[in-house]
């Protein structure tokens, strides 16, 4: 694996660990982590992945909220905050504005799909962003 590959590695890694743990995500975080300041971080995983770490966190953010609107008997404030938004208004217009419905229609489908599946990366073969126009959207 090369250093660009590692470093993206190590950054996905962050991710999911603080995803999991509950905690705060950051670029200054990931920037101590690695030692790496947050503007090269941000330059190299956007070269291997496509987008940038601020899209994959909000992406993956919206991606568990969605997971919960549709396993959980949580409300949407409730959701919300866990998604690190401050009001509910902020959250249901990303994730409109993402999935294409608001979370109580996503809610009412009763199937969770993830924005992101396992696909190739550009030239490594690792996990990559998914374009505007792979993910799903909600039945209209």
């Amino acid at each position: 694996m090369d250093g660009k590959n590692r470093i993206v590695k190590e950054i996905l890694d962050s991710v999911e660990k603080k995803m999991e743990s509950g905690e705060s995500l950051s670029l200054e975080a990931m920037e101590a982590h690695t030692g790496y300041s947050r503007f090269y971080l941000n330059r190299i995983f956007s070269e291997v992945t496509g987008c940038t770490i601020h899209r994959y966190i909000m992406e993956r953010r919206l991606t568990e909220a969605a997971r919960k609107l549709v396993e959980t008997d949580k409300t949407i404030v409730e959701i919300s905050c866990e998604a690190d938004y401050q009001s509910q208004q902020a959250f249901t217009l990303a994730f409109r504005r993402v999935y294409g419905c608001t979370p109580m229609a996503y809610r009412e489908r009763k199937h969770f799909t993830p924005l992101r599946e396992q696909t190739k990366q550009k030239k490594t073969g690792n996990t990559a962003c998914r374009t505007r126009t792979d993910l799903w959207r909600c039945a209209a």
